[in-house]
């Protein structure tokens, strides 16, 4: 059974930066996707970038080019840096998980096969 469980999120003043952790486990084929997403309160869940677990090749949506970074590490866990943060970042963060040869284009509707439960990132002013 796949699983992918987030942590890392907090509370952090406007400016500050944070480092989020995805952990995934249960796959049973060796490359995968690991994408971001995080849902606003009252937004609907926007993607973020996502990378791929064989070539640690990268992909962000361009709201975010610049201030986030995807990287991996040489096992199984995906992480998301957030730098310069502003209070409209507040929102749950989620890594997801989908089939090297789905494109991600930052939407869920037709990518995320499995999904982790969420970590909060507040950001104050």
């Amino acid at each position: 059974e796949v699983q992918l469980v987030e942590s890392g999120g907090g509370l952090v003043q406007a400016g500050g930066s944070l480092r989020l952790s995805c952990a995934a486990s249960g796959f049973t084929f060796d490359d995968y996707v690991i994408g971001w997403f995080r849902q606003a309160p009252g937004k609907g869940r926007e993607g973020i970038g996502c990378i791929r677990r064989s070539d640690g090749g990268t992909t962000y949506v361009d709201s975010v080019k610049g201030r986030f970074t995807i990287s991996k590490d040489n096992a199984n866990t995906v992480y998301l840096q957030l730098n310069s943060l502003k209070p409209d970042d507040t929102a749950v963060y989620y890594c997801a998980a989908d089939y090297p040869w789905l494109r991600f284009d930052g939407t869920t509707r037709n990518w995320g096969a499995w999904w982790g439960q969420g970590t909060q990132v507040t950001v104050s002013s």
